[in-house]
């Protein structure tokens, strides 16, 4: 494992380890299919309409509503946007679109355009305007805490109503986190709410962000929120309208906690190396879902109990991060391929919006040529004096947590848990012949 000494080229100093190609035994892997309790909103669209009836008597002849569109992977976002915009036309409104998104597709307005196209919200496909700007207006500041922004052309609507998904937070728990209220105080706040927001921490979010959300409430403009809560699979478990005083609230608290029953995680305590084929923020605001992997890394917030891994790698960025590589700080090592996929400065804008969450989250992992060379290097530095029985379990991303590659060594502890099934043989761990991993597996 002798460097390279040729002069740096495309990589810069990453190219003196050119020549780095550390080896360890790769384990055999089974494919394993995690059960979960799986509740499913049969059809989304009359869910969205019928929760959002209690709305009528309120929708006024010709009034204009900006209808929220976030940045997350939401399976059925544009599924739930359209019926929502549908429902309010028929009652007489007139619907708009708005990306609440912070900082995301590079803090411009056409980068957060784009992030909405890539999940198919287009004027095209909603039938109603979409109107982007990263220009607020501030409604004030909440008392001895930030400046309270709202996206302007949502502040010059007749009302707002709310679209997100509601589930666990990746950088804070507390009684509200991910939802409804996230969405008006930080997406909603553009670049500067959201900088706003995170420069008192990341512990400060449980804080700020309800009383943000409180103060736009305040204002009368918004209508409700629709929550979204998904199951284990990424598929809409339910589809619930909350009134205004039930954001930032008890309404609002009940269906994270059911949110949180239904998340996807890992069913093993202790984990050598977890291999995650793609990090995103299409996966997670943090890249990778923090919930899944045990890792918070943000200083003054408290570590998850588990799960405990030692060391993660990942293999790539997917194409909705427009390489946006948030949460590649969460990660011990990559490949070469992660580093060149990495727009830098989607990354440190987005990092920086996030303050001190952004921090570790925002680092390079020790890179290598190849998705084997990185590989070999975290078994060999897991701290395994047996590598070859390694615990290691490769995901495809950190929002399925139901189709699982488990290390053969795992075999008896697969089979003592009721909810694990294994579907097949044991596969070898092969590579390309450019030492990168193969295609996701296709699971009966």
């Amino acid at each position: 494992m002798t460097p390279t000494t040729s002069e740096p080229t495309g990589l810069g100093p990453f190219e003196r380890v050119r020549d780095l190609a550390p080896r360890a035994p790769f384990p055999r892997l089974l494919p394993v299919r995690q059960h979960y309790d799986v509740p499913v909103e049969a059809d989304v669209a009359a869910a969205t309409a019928r929760e959002l009836e209690p709305l009528r008597a309120r929708i006024r002849p010709g009034m204009s509503v900006a209808v929220t569109a976030g940045s997350r992977g939401i399976h059925d976002l544009a599924r739930v946007v359209r019926a929502a915009c549908d429902w309010l036309r028929a009652a007489g409104a007139e619907p708009f679109i708005v990306p609440a998104m912070g900082s995301h597709g590079g803090a411009t307005a056409a980068g957060q355009l784009a992030v909405l196209a890539s999940y198919g919200v287009t004027e095209e496909t909603m039938g109603v305007p979409l109107r982007a700007t990263m220009d607020t207006v501030v409604l004030g500041r909440v008392p001895d805490g930030p400046e309270v922004h709202l996206d302007a052309n949502a502040a010059q609507a007749d009302g707002i109503l709310l679209v997100n998904r509601i589930k666990p937070h990746t950088d804070f728990h507390g009684e509200v986190e991910s939802g409804l209220a996230k969405i008006a105080a930080i997406g909603l706040g553009k670049q500067r709410g959201a900088e706003g927001i995170h420069i008192y921490g990341s512990a400060g979010l449980a804080r700020w962000v309800p009383a943000v959300a409180r103060h736009i409430l305040d204002t009368g403009r918004v209508l409700g929120g629709l929550g979204i809560v998904e199951n284990a699979h990424e598929h809409t478990a339910k589809v619930a309208f909350v009134e205004p005083d039930g954001i930032a609230g008890p309404a609002e608290t009940a269906l994270l906690r059911e949110a949180g029953r239904l998340l996807g995680r890992l069913p093993f305590d202790e984990i050598d190396v977890l291999v995650v084929d793609e990090l995103g923020k299409d996966k997670s605001g943090s890249g990778m879902d923090t919930n899944v992997i045990g890792r918070m890394w943000i200083a003054g917030v408290a570590e998850p109990e588990r799960p405990r891994i030692t060391n993660i790698t990942v293999h790539a960025i997917s194409k909705a991060s427009y390489g946006n590589a948030v949460g590649v700080g969460l990660a011990d090592f990559v490949p070469f391929r992660v580093l060149e996929d990495i727009d830098l400065n989607a990354l440190y804008v987005n990092a920086m919006t996030s303050g001190i969450g952004g921090v570790r989250r925002a680092k390079m992992p020790i890179a290598l040529p190849t998705d084997r060379d990185a590989l070999a290097a975290a078994i060999l530095m897991c701290g395994r004096p047996d590598p070859e029985n390694v615990r290691l379990v490769r995901v495809h991303d950190t929002l399925d947590t139901v189709q699982l590659l488990v290390a053969e060594s795992m075999r008896g502890e697969v089979e003592a848990q009721s909810n694990l099934e294994i579907i097949g043989e044991a596969l070898p761990f092969t590579w390309t012949s450019e030492g990168a991993l193969p295609d996701w597996p296709t699971m009966s």
